[in-house]
C-alpha cells in the first residue's frame, strides 16, 4: 500500500526501471513490469538500505536476477522435456 507522495514517486520509479530491464530482456520475457516490482520486493523486503538511491539499486539488482532466474527456469524445463 502507497502510504504518501513519495512512495508513489518510488514505485513510479521502480516501474521504469522494470520496463527497461524487461525491454533489454532477450526473448519473450514472461513478466509484466509490475510482476517485476512485485517480485523485486519480496527479495529486498528484509534487507536494510542506507537511502533512496542505494534501495532503487539495489532494486535494479534484485530485477535483474529475477529475469535471469526466470530465462533459466524456462531452459530447464526445455531440457527436461
Amino acid at each position: 500500500m502507497l502510504r504518501n507522495a513519495d512512495d508513489t514517486a518510488v514505485y513510479e520509479e521502480l516501474q521504469k526501471i522494470a520496463a527497461i530491464h524487461l525491454s533489454r530482456a532477450a526473448g519473450q520475457p514472461s513478466l509484466q513490469p509490475t510482476a517485476l516490482v512485485h517480485e523485486a520486493w519480496l527479495r529486498l523486503h528484509q534487507r536494510g538500505w542506507k537511502s533512496r538511491t542505494h534501495f532503487l539499486a539495489l532494486a535494479s539488482r534484485a530485477m535483474r536476477m529475477v529475469l535471469i532466474d526466470s530465462v533459466r527456469a524456462r531452459f530447464a524445463a526445455k531440457r527436461s522435456s
